[in-house]
């Protein structure tokens, strides 16, 4: 006799998420990016067809972009950090100083970077040791990286030459059939980003802190180190984009960095990644980056006033979290309800 109950397996099988639920941030940020795109060409089809302005953008993007990669992962944590500016330029006045001094330029870049690490260490703990918010942690930070920095350099630069650093130019700086290398050091560093946050135990740690660092602890993930460690990504990776500014302008300036802040935070919140922490996208941070790089220059191609550049940026940064925050609600509500 045939029936037509199932088991209660049957009934209570959850659907597998959709691809707009699973990748709803990344698909938005990409379509904002086309349309802005097609607007630019619209208004200014002389300069956005033209390929010197990809080039363009190929060698100024990427030096806040491979930051804001990493900074992804501090505030899918549910942090902020403030200081990497900072970090910026005492991980290159570092590598400066010893590299005046004679040191091997290969040492002088690691020092650089463990610089860039034990900053990182330094906020890390203190915001995940302490329960300190890692805004206030991270503004006084900054202010004490940059102090350091500034009386190590004596508030002076020094110039960074072909002559005297011609591995670190070609590293930094050359152009690899016909692309500029800052832009393959950001796709490189987008991809093994992506592999860490997505494919390896530390990445889902990352995940799962940020929505509910309780259970994370609960399910014996040591918060204090997942932290921690994002923390340190960021200092590193910030080193790396100080050295890299530095080189394509040839100097080291006292004040590297400056400027890096807001770009960086905003390509960051644009690109997906939830201000409340527990979700967040490499491949939106990434888009995010050079949306904001090209923001600037299509205001002023169109023959805008480049007044409304700010207007732009702060319309563009609230539209998107509010449109975030309203989809990440109703997704949890259509988790909930299944419907």
């Amino acid at each position: 006799m045939s029936t037509d109950v199932q088991s209660p397996a049957k009934n209570n099988r959850v659907a597998p998420p959709s691809i707009m639920r699973r990748y709803g941030s990344q698909i938005g940020i990409i379509g904002v990016g086309i349309a802005m795109w097609l607007g630019f060409v619209i208004a200014a089809p002389t300069v956005f067809l033209d390929p010197d302005i990809y080039a363009a953008f190929a060698q100024t993007t990427p030096l806040f972009a491979i930051i804001a990669l990493a900074l992804t992962f501090v505030v899918i944590t549910g942090e902020i950090d403030l200081s990497f500016p900072s970090i910026m330029a005492l991980g290159t006045a570092i590598f400066c100083l010893m590299a005046k001094a004679g040191m091997p330029h290969w040492l002088a870049l690691l020092a650089g970077f463990a610089t860039g690490a034990l900053c990182g260490w330094v906020n890390g703990a203190l915001i995940s040791r302490l329960n300190i918010p890692s805004l206030v942690i991270t503004i006084g930070t900054s202010f004490l990286y940059r102090g350091v920095e500034l009386i190590l350099m004596n508030g002076t630069g020094v110039p960074l030459t072909e002559e005297n650093y011609p591995m670190e130019q070609a590293l930094f700086t050359s152009t690899i059939y016909g692309v500029p290398v800052q832009s393959l050091w950001a796709l490189l560093f987008a991809g093994l980003l992506w592999v860490l946050l997505n494919r390896t135990r530390f990445g889902a740690h990352v995940f799962l802190v940020g929505d509910n660092p309780t259970s994370a602890r609960l399910m014996g993930i040591n918060v204090v180190s997942v932290k921690t460690r994002a923390f340190m990504l960021v200092g590193v990776v910030a080193v790396f984009a100080g050295l890299m500014t530095s080189f394509v302008g040839f100097y080291f300036w006292p004040t590297t960095g400056d400027g890096f802040l807001l770009n960086t935070i905003a390509s960051v919140f644009l690109g997906g990644t939830s201000v409340f922490g527990g979700t967040g996208s490499i491949v939106g941070s990434l888009v995010a980056s050079y949306i904001i790089g090209a923001i600037n220059a299509g205001i002023v191609s169109a023959g805008i006033n480049a007044f409304y550049t700010q207007l732009c940026f702060g319309l563009v940064i609230v539209i998107s979290v509010v449109l975030q925050t309203i989809i990440e609600r109703r997704v949890r509500r259509q988790s909930i309800t299944g419907r």
